[in-house]
């Protein structure tokens, strides 16, 4: 009989590369996670990892047998749903991931929701970049994730998870002038304001600008966009700002519509989407929506 544990380490391997990754996604020793999966192969039969050296890559048959895994811990989400006797009441922890514009406006009013419908369910809050919530929610450490994608930059198919659309917001040009031109090319002399590298924020702006034709002049890498508009107001440079990032704007800032969309989504585990607890959030971060993004 194949053990569930170890499957859920080939699927990490399958994920992150490396045993060194795995090793320290899980907080396991490296030498551990080897351990464990020689015994899977012993289970198995037959071989699911050539090595190299030091590296390691999936067979054939490991690459199949991640994909049965995948629908075994579907199911076992589905089962876990199934066994929640949600008219006793739900209860315990909840843990939600989510990006910090989303914290600050959407969470506050979706947590005081939960909390009057649900008072005995805990929920968990962690701050990540929407590029690192697919890890955490198949490593068990996030429960529901708030995730982001961007004309320029699509939603990637995360394997073992699903999602389920929350709202589309405006992106605005956030300027000094008034007046400002809609036509992204109008600013390739501008100094420019960027999320950190290998967010999808970056990803985004550097994408639009060179869509537009030119590549950004970068002065700034600032994730928070509170302290961009700041920024902007300073007359340090210019940025891409969405909605949920506008929400409290400064003084002297011009907005202008661009088009571009950013779309966020609720992401959880596959098999998970039926969890009463996970509903429940679902509903609360719905009904705390600014009245502009409900549909």
């Amino acid at each position: 009989m194949l053990d569930v544990r170890r499957l859920r380490l080939l699927r990490e391997l399958a994920q992150r590369g490396t045993i060194a990754a795995v090793a320290e996604a899980l907080t396991f020793s490296p030498s551990a996670v080897s351990q464990q999966l020689s015994v899977l192969e012993r289970e198995a039969g037959i071989p699911l990892l050539e090595r190299s050296g030091r590296s390691v890559r999936l067979t054939p048959a490991g690459q199949r047998l991640v994909e049965h895994a995948e629908a075994v811990f579907a199911r076992l989400e589905r089962a876990e749903a199934d066994l929640v006797d949600a008219r006793a009441g739900l209860s315990g922890p909840v843990r939600v991931g989510a990006f910090p514009s989303a914290t600050r406006v959407i969470l506050p009013g979706a947590l005081r929701a939960l909390s009057a419908e649900h008072p005995r369910l805990v929920p968990m809050l962690r701050e990540l970049d929407p590029a690192d919530m697919g890890d955490a929610l198949r490593a068990g450490d996030l429960d529901l994730a708030l995730v982001h994608d961007y004309d320029f930059v699509p939603f990637p198919a995360e394997p073992g998870i699903d999602s389920e659309p929350l709202c589309s917001e405006t992106m605005y040009l956030a300027s000094y002038y008034p007046g400002a031109s809609p036509d992204l090319g109008a600013w390739r002399a501008a100094p420019w304001i960027l999320a950190s590298p290998g967010t999808r924020c970056h990803t985004m702006t550097m994408r639009a600008c060179e869509a537009a034709g030119f590549t950004p002049d970068v002065r700034h890498h600032i994730d928070d966009f509170g302290t961009v508009l700041r920024f902007v107001a300073a007359g340090e440079g210019v940025a891409l700002v969405p909605q949920l990032g506008a929400a409290h704007l400064e003084d002297d800032v011009v907005l202008t519509e661009m088009r571009v969309r950013r779309r966020t989504r609720l992401a959880y585990r596959a098999g998970a989407g039926n969890h009463p607890a996970i509903r429940a959030v679902c509903v609360a971060l719905r009904a705390g929506l600014p009245t502009s993004l409900r549909t």
